[in-house]
Formats: structure tokens, sequence, C-alpha cells
């Protein structure tokens, strides 16, 4: 039996309708491996650059202190800027 896809407030939403996410980087320069920092943080997706850099005001010293050294804001695949570094 094929259910209906679920309305959008019951869904995660695609990368079409979020494309601005944050890379997460370690002391070495990597992307954080997954499993490495909390899930609410990790695979973070924003509708706009603008929601993304709040959100990332807001939690930058939480991800610094799970490991994270730096982060870099993508908008699809494309990278608009960094790496910005989380030391205070």
């Amino acid at each position: 039996m094929n259910l209906p896809e679920p309305p959008p407030t019951f869904r995660q939403p695609n990368p079409a309708e979020r494309p601005w996410w944050w890379q997460l980087v370690d002391a070495d320069g990597n992307e954080v491996p997954e499993g490495t920092v909390s899930e609410e943080y990790a695979g973070q997706r924003f509708a706009n650059q603008g929601d993304a850099e709040s959100w990332i005001g807001e939690t930058w010293a939480d991800l610094a202190a799970e490991g994270v050294e730096a982060v870099v804001l993508h908008e699809h695949d494309r990278r608009v800027y960094g790496p910005m570094s989380l030391s205070a």
C-alpha cells in the first residue's frame, strides 16, 4: 500500500527547500565525522543565509565545546565563506 507524502509540517525539509548549511570542521581542518556532535547540531539546514548565520551565532559556543574548531557556510554545494574559527 502506498501512502501519500506527508504534509510539509510533518516531514523533514529537503535540501532544495533548505539549501544553506554549515560544514563543521575539527582542529586538523577535516569535516567533523557524523556522530561526533550532538544530534541537535548535526545536519542542520536553513532556508536562507540569515537563518544559518543566526543559528551559528546562537550555538557556536556549544559547538566549540563539542570539539568543532571552525565552520564553513555552504549554499547547496557552493562554499559561501569560511572556515570561520569558533575560538573565543
